[in-house]
């Protein structure tokens, strides 16, 4: 909404008297909201975006224009774009009524074109966006994605923000050797623990195995360091079961890095290992 300001002068025997300024507003026919589902994201994720269009006017708007950025931005002497349009999930609504879709081209940007909102009405977009090798992941990141709508003298923009998650993103592997192992021999079982996120894992964390054969005479070890049975970890010797202990468990946060030529940002992972040997 534009302001506008004017204010008068009285002119009387080379006397000047002004005016108060009087301020007025220009009311808008179309505005533009655009939301993010949800409000962070990590690598590989997918965003769904919502944009509304609203007419206040009295008469329907034609052959307009959406071009979405994806969250563009400037790197060194180029520019990219960490964000991907999922093909196939737009979904254009007019008046909350279902419509077939309009003309999608989709690239470094997404341009969504020859569409119309009614007099009074609305139109509502939404469609679904994957986290690219592009975009910046390490703690207070984040991505803004403006929108910019054109079309029948009309030249709006929105943008909406997320932000990198800051916190952990754990995976976990399991190996077993040798193979194969004779009965009444000696197993051990690898478990690599993997971090993706920005953020360390310091306290929470627990693995919990039941092994089948059950395990005798077992010793365990965490980043090459021994642990004791009863302080670091406990064992049911007649269930199988293994469980460490409260706050044993760690792992770094990842480390990134963001090429200087391509742009392409790659993720190594904080690692920490167990490794658990026993009898069959």
């Amino acid at each position: 909404m534009a302001q506008f300001t004017n204010q008068a002068q009285l002119s009387y025997n080379n006397i000047v008297t002004v005016s108060n300024v009087a301020v007025g507003e220009i009311q808008d026919v179309l505005s533009i909201s655009k939301t993010a589902v949800k409000d962070v994201y990590k690598a590989n994720d997918t965003i769904t975006y919502v944009i509304n269009i609203i007419n206040s006017g009295n008469t329907e708007l034609n052959n307009l224009t959406l071009t979405d950025s994806l969250g563009e931005y400037t790197f060194g002497e180029t520019k990219l774009t960490p964000l991907t349009y999922v093909d196939n999930t737009l979904r254009y609504f007019k008046n909350n009524i279902l419509q077939a879709q309009p003309t999608v081209t989709a690239g470094d940007t997404l341009v969504i074109s020859g569409f119309s909102v009614p007099a009074g009405g609305a139109v509502t977009f939404v469609y679904e966006t994957r986290i690219n090798q592009f975009a910046p992941l390490e703690s207070e990141s984040q991505i803004t994605n403006t929108a910019l709508l054109t079309g029948n003298l009309t030249s709006v923009t929105t943008t909406s923000t997320v932000k990198a998650s800051s916190e952990p993103d754990l995976s976990i592997t399991k190996s077993v050797s040798p193979i194969p192992v004779m009965e009444n021999g000696t197993v051990t079982y690898t478990f690599v623990i993997m971090n993706y996120g920005n953020t360390p894992v310091t306290q929470g964390a627990v693995i919990t195995d039941v092994f089948n054969p059950v395990l005798s005479n077992i010793t365990a070890s965490y980043n090459d360091t021994s642990w004791v049975q009863g302080t670091d970890f406990t064992y049911d010797s007649t269930a199988g079961i293994f469980i460490t202990l409260p706050n044993k468990v760690t792992v770094p946060e990842a480390e990134y890095f963001q090429d200087t030529e391509t742009g392409i940002v790659t993720v190594t992972p904080g690692t920490s290992t167990l490794v658990i040997t026993g009898t069959i």
